[in-house]
């Protein structure tokens, strides 16, 4: 993996982290073209009671 890739990379996962941090109910889904994550998306649910 190059050094641009891996930072790419790196900055990816750090996104998802925040996401994943930041919700307790939902789905993120990751847009991939030429094989490269372009667009992350969150769904998050919230449960009324």
């Amino acid at each position: 993996m190059s050094q641009n890739n891996r930072q790419s990379f790196e900055e990816v996962v750090e996104h998802i982290r925040a996401m994943l941090e930041s919700m307790r109910y939902g789905s993120i889904t990751l847009v991939v073209q030429d094989g490269k994550v372009i667009q992350l998306e969150k769904n998050e649910k919230v449960r009324i009671k």
